[in-house]
Parts: structure tokens; sequence; C-alpha cells
């Protein structure tokens, strides 16, 4: 005798299976996501070795889009110190005492943005070098939280000298212009080694926004912010210990 199927049996045996393929999707989509937050702080225990010479979101993006870009790296004993004192100054004043993230200088930002009033940038040295090399640019709560953790476990594991010498490397400096050799030789002429304390702090006050402050062409403003820079630089000794540790 032949059995016959209810209508509703063939509809009954399918929706369980697409539910076990949707749900298996989602694990997949899951395991993906957890490897891709979790490969940039694998990626910071490679960038600990000397000879690496990482290369940022932005250079990848100039090769995806066929721009190309110049880059030329170099060691940190290889960049003028007027540079270094320079950045730090311009970037990061704190750099040697913080583990990272400046907490106090994060609060006031925090509180400025919950009593509506404009926000002062509070990115550190470490912050803005694992930005460039794991995130992207633009102001976003979810780049933000990506990037402090980030940052803490980059300063926990690479020395001060390491952190300035990858950022120093990788900073934007105009369209294609990356890392201080090429920023040095594109604006001055000159080597990263020879760069005066003026011009390296003309380069220091570019880095916010490198696309519209032109260091080897600065206006009227961008002299006077690279002259106070240049004056906070001289009298950096006991901030930039940790370089020479």
């Amino acid at each position: 005798m032949a059995i016959h199927s209810e209508p509703g049996d063939e509809e009954t045996g399918a929706e369980p299976a697409e539910r076990v393929g949707f749900m298996s999707w989602l694990r997949r989509a899951a395991i993906a996501l957890v490897v891709l937050l979790l490969l940039p702080y694998a990626v910071i225990l490679v960038y600990r070795i000397e000879f690496v010479r990482p290369v940022s979101t932005l250079m990848l993006a100039d090769l995806a889009t066929f721009n190309g870009y110049d880059r030329r790296w170099v060691d940190f004993d290889a960049i003028s110190p007027n540079l270094v004192r320079a950045v730090m100054m311009s970037e990061d004043g704190q750099y040697c005492s913080h583990h990272g993230v400046d907490w106090i200088q994060m609060r006031g930002v925090v509180e400025d943005a919950l009593a509506g009033e404009a926000t002062r940038g509070a990115s550190t040295i470490p912050m803005q070098t694992v930005k460039n090399l794991f995130l992207w640019n633009g102001r976003s709560m979810i780049r933000k939280g990506l990037e402090l953790p980030l940052a803490l476990v980059a300063d926990f594991i690479w020395p001060k000298r390491r952190t300035m010498e990858i950022y120093l490397n990788i900073a934007e400096w105009g369209p294609g212009i990356y890392g201080a050799e090429a920023a040095a030789q594109y604006h001055f002429k000159v080597p990263a080694s020879k760069l005066t304390p003026r011009q390296a702090a003309l380069l220091a006050v570019a880095l916010p926004n490198p696309i519209d402050r032109v260091a080897g062409k600065p206006g009227k403003g961008l002299r006077r912010l690279a002259g106070t820079v240049e004056r906070r630089a001289t009298m950096s000794g006991e901030y930039i210990t940790c370089l020479n540790e």
C-alpha cells in the first residue's frame, strides 16, 4: 500500500535544515570576526622584531588603488633628534610617562563630550601608531574602542624607541608621502638625519592634517605653530628620557 505524505511534511523537514544552515553560517561568521579582531594583537608581537618594517593601512590602500607611495624606512638612530623632540612635544608631551593611553587627557575629552562642548584631541603616539597600522581614519566610537586596547598592548610589548621608530616611519606627510625620510626629502630635500629644528617643527605641526598643512610651504599660521613647538622641543630634555634607554 502506497504511503502518501501530507503537504506540510516537506516544509517541516526543510525548515530545520534551513535553520541549521543559517546557524552554521552564523558560527563561521562569528569565528571569522573573532580572528579578525585578535589578528592585530598577534601582528603586534611580530612588529616587536626590529628588522620587521611595518606598513600602514593607508599605504596598503594606496597600493590597492594603484596610486603607489613613497616610504623609505630608516632606523631610529638615523632620524634627527630634532624631529623626535618636535613630534613628541607636538603630539604627545607625556609619551614617556603614560602606558599607551593618557587617561587624564582622555577623561577631559569624555567630560567635554558629556557637557556638549567641542572635544580636543587626546590620541597618544601609541594610539596613533596602532590606528595607522590596523584601523582607519575618521572619528568613530567603534574605532576608538578598538584603538585603546591595541595601544595598551603595543606599549606593553614594544619599547618606547620601537614605537617611535614605527610611528615616524609610517606617519603620513603628504599625498603618498610616508615616514620621516620620504617627508624630509620631499619637503626639504634633505635626509631625515639632517633636519634642522625649524624643519622638524614644521613637519611635526603638519601631522594632524598633512594634506592641507604643507610643511615645505608653510603659511603664517603654520609657521607660528612651528615656532611654539620648536621652543618646547628645546626644553624637552626631561620628557624624552625613555628614548635614551
